[in-house]
């Protein structure tokens, strides 16, 4: 097998100041190659090198894997790994092996790094010669004398019948000094005249031809074809140049003077036996062997003998498969059969192990002509006979095989090679199909591309018509920018003439400056009398702030005493409760003492004592329910008049308040509508939001306004009486566990400014929730009175 490493490129450099210096490991199996290192040229060498490998096929196994690993040399360091690929080589050989020669033409694969990712590609080509030589007798001819010294060592001569198989023979006869590889062609050229002088005998007497390079070959009658392929066999292996030389001359003088003599040239092929002693004979098949009379021995009261092991590597040479040793109930019986492999190569070793035997006179007719054998081992290769005879050979013969002739099989191997050409018909016309498909694509693409090269000539007319356009614009626009910057320096022009001209008046306006200044002194004088009048409007505005402080002190006094005059009243209420509940008691008991019966002056004397005190507590629930009603309309008055001087502030508010004010007003105790829009977003959708916080407003301003509901308790913080919020109130409890703690506050904040300030609101900041009291309300108009009085 010879490689052709062409080159390699894309790969990465591995060399951070300098570029890489290449070479390529080529390994198949256990042969190793290496290029030369490419000094320099990076990541995209070129070798241009020729390797040759001895390849067997088939071989042992099925690895056909032709190894190219990538390095990089370096000086003082180990060379670097760059990456290798991996090419499969069992197709290229099969083919090879079926037709004479294959030739895989340069071709690139893909290059894997380190991290199994791909870079770079290198091209390889391969071609593949078979070289099948013709074994001498001493190939096949006897076995190696054993360890043990049972198998005798002799030496036979292969019979042709049994492997007409096209060879290649190397040169026995003359050994010529060696030439270079550039010298080839010109002995082959000297050669070849001298075989048409007639220097040198190929035919025969018999039409036959023989090969005058190899005298000392036994095989000397070939056929036409045969002699080429011989010799188009050698001049392409890797032989001395001298050989190769002599054999590449036979094969021009073949080809070009003797073409009529074996008609065209076929393409080399391997021959299947075909003989006619032996295709109509009926071997088992897989090609099996029989071994008899094998040494056994007693031992542990049964028999023993060799391993199938040791049986193996004794027969070595011949390439079993594998080998059985035939056991009965005694033990060993002395026999075995050796598996060859299923192709014609397993018929060849299983003819020649036959032969070994018959050369020993061990073959099948000395054992069965009762020769005195002694301990030698007999051996032939299993027929029908053997197949249909009795015994434990036979059983195991018909379980494992079957009787065909050469013949069946080459029938066999013809329709799996007709089958096999029919399939790559089949494929090579869809690949064909396939091949016109692509051809529709691809005038199909060119057609798109020329509508799109149109269409782009299009584009680039249109774009070179929009930039003269462009170009035309930008022209008049700088025309035009022209002609403004000259009716602008004229404006300017005009403009500096103006302003020398009021120059000039600015001049005759300076002798009228003193009287703008003695003006200017008249009004600091006026301004000197307007300070002074704020002065005292300030003074008066301080006397107002102490009135209006004396006025909220005196508002909350009397706030606290409500506050207690409340209390009082809840207690009295408390007591009026009681006394009504003793009073209702007293109808009770007095009901009871009615309807007992007998004219007991006791009962009668306690049901008027009941009677009595019934009065009396009648009459003191009639004196605190005159003096609740008249506290309650002194708290009404006072709230009235409170109210109505609220609502004059708020009146005199809104005409003062314009402008950019600090102080807005607010009623105290409505509710916040924003967190009732976010409880009900969660809730309600987007159409029905509006409504529905409106209404759930609604519904609680209405419950705050209510006078009935009074969710408030009473508490003692610091010795102070205060009222706060109840939280155990049930309509409150309701509100949070449905709507959630933002609604909640909003309406305790409500709750707690109308408690604070009484249900119709006072004045507040307008800016959140900064309230302003009435005293800052007092003080904010009287300071905007002094202005007004300033400014008038």
């Amino acid at each position: 097998m010879e490689v052709l490493l062409v080159d390699a490129k894309g790969m990465g450099d591995t060399d951070f100041f300098d570029k890489m210096d290449p070479y390529v490991i080529i390994q198949y199996r256990n042969e190793e190659r290496k290029s030369s290192v490419a000094r320099g040229q990076g990541g995209n060498p070129v070798w241009n090198e020729r390797f040759t490998f001895r390849v067997q096929y088939p071989g042992a196994d099925d690895q056909y894997k032709l190894l190219l690993t990538i390095m990089d040399k370096d000086t003082f360091t180990p060379d670097d790994f760059v990456g290798q690929a991996t090419i499969h080589l069992k197709d290229v050989l099969a083919l090879g092996a079926e037709v004479g020669m294959a030739e895989l033409k340069p071709s690139k694969y893909r290059i894997i790094l380190a991290d199994r990712t791909y870079c770079g590609e290198i091209e390889v080509g391969i071609t593949f010669t078979p070289k099948i030589e013709e074994e001498s007798a001493h190939d096949y001819g006897g076995w190696k004398h054993s360890t043990i010294g049972i198998f005798p060592h002799s030496k036979i001569e292969t019979s042709k019948q049994f492997f007409p198989l096209a060879v290649l023979m190397e040169c026995n006869s003359e050994e010529d000094s060696e030439i270079s590889e550039s010298e080839i062609d010109y002995f082959k050229d000297k050669i070849y005249d001298q075989l048409k002088c007639g220097k040198h005998k190929i035919k025969n007497s018999d039409s036959s031809f023989r090969c005058p390079f190899c005298l000392g070959k036994k095989k000397q009658d070939y056929h036409y074809k045969d002699l080429l392929q011989h010799a188009t066999g050698i001049g392409a292996s890797n032989r001395k140049g001298n050989v190769r030389a002599n054999h590449l001359a036979l094969a021009k003088y073949l080809k070009s003077e003797l073409g009529d003599a074996g008609g065209p040239p076929q393409p080399i092929v391997e021959v299947k036996p075909s003989t006619t002693t032996e295709s109509d004979d009926r071997f088992v098949w897989p090609w099996t062997g029989i071994l008899v009379n094998l040494p056994i021995e007693w031992k542990d009261g049964k028999k023993v003998g060799e391993s199938p092991t040791r049986l193996k590597e004794q027969l070595a040479k011949f390439h079993p498969v594998r080998i059985h040793t035939l056991w009965n109930f005694q033990g060993h019986t002395g026999n075995a059969i050796v598996d060859f492999s299923k192709d014609w190569n397993g018929f060849k070793d299983a003819m020649a192990f036959e032969m070994a035997f018959e050369a020993d006179h061990c073959g099948r007719k000395d054992w069965e002509g009762g020769n005195n054998l002694g301990s030698n081992i007999c051996g032939w290769v299993a027929r029908a006979d053997d197949y249909n005879s009795g015994g434990n050979i036979a059983e195991h013969l018909r379980k494992n095989g079957d009787l065909k002739t050469v013949s069946d099989l080459q029938e066999d191997e013809s329709r799996k090679n007709e089958k096999l050409v029919q399939n790559l018909a089949n494929e090579i016309d869809v690949k064909n199909q396939h091949l016109k498909e692509l051809e529709c694509k691809y005038n199909e693409t060119s057609l798109s591309l020329d509508r799109m090269i149109e269409e782009k000539d299009k584009l680039h007319q249109t774009y070179n018509d929009e930039m003269r356009k462009m170009q035309c614009i930008a022209r008049d626009h700088s025309r035009r920018i022209f002609q403004e910057n000259e009716t602008l320096k004229a404006e300017l022009e005009n403009q500096r003439k103006e302003l020398e001209w009021r120059g000039r008046e600015l001049e005759k306006r300076e002798a009228r400056d003193d009287n703008d200044k003695r003006k200017l002194k008249d009004e600091k004088e006026k301004n000197a009398l307007k300070n002074s009048s704020l002065q005292l409007a300030t003074l008066e505005q301080q006397k107002a702030d102490k009135n209006v402080l004396r006025l909220i002190e005196e508002q909350k006094r009397e706030k606290e005493d409500a506050l207690k005059k409340i209390l009082h009243l809840e207690k009295q209420l408390d007591a009026k409760q009681a006394l009504e509940l003793e009073i209702e008691q007293l109808k009770g008991k007095l009901q009871v003492l009615k309807h007992m019966e007998g004219d007991d002056d006791t009962v009668q004397k306690r049901v008027l004592e009941m009677i009595k005190e019934l009065e009396e507590k009648e009459g003191e629930m009639g004196d605190l329910e005159a003096l609740n009603q008249t506290l309650i309309v002194k708290e009404r008055k006072s709230n009235d008049e409170l109210q109505d001087a609220r609502k004059e502030l708020i009146v005199g508010l809104d005409d003062m308040l314009s402008g950019r004010t600090l102080i807005g007003i607010k009623r105290m105790g409505e509710l916040d509508e924003k967190p009732f829009k976010a409880a009900c977003l969660q809730k309600f959708s987007a159409e029905d939001l509006e409504v529905k916080s409106l209404e759930l407003c609604s519904l609680w301003e209405d419950y705050i306004k209510n006078p009935e509901w009074h969710p408030y308790k009473i508490v003692t913080v610091d010795d102070k009486v205060e009222e706060i919020i109840n939280e155990d109130d049930e309509k409150l409890k309701e509100l949070r566990n449905e709507w959630g703690d933002e609604v909640y506050n909003a309406v305790t904040t409500a709750l707690m400014e109308i408690n604070e300030y009484n249900p119709s609101g006072r004045p507040t900041s307008a800016r959140g929730d900064d309230k302003s009291t009435v005293k800052d309300t007092k003080m904010m108009m009287m300071r905007r009175v002094a202005f007004n009085e300033y400014v008038s």
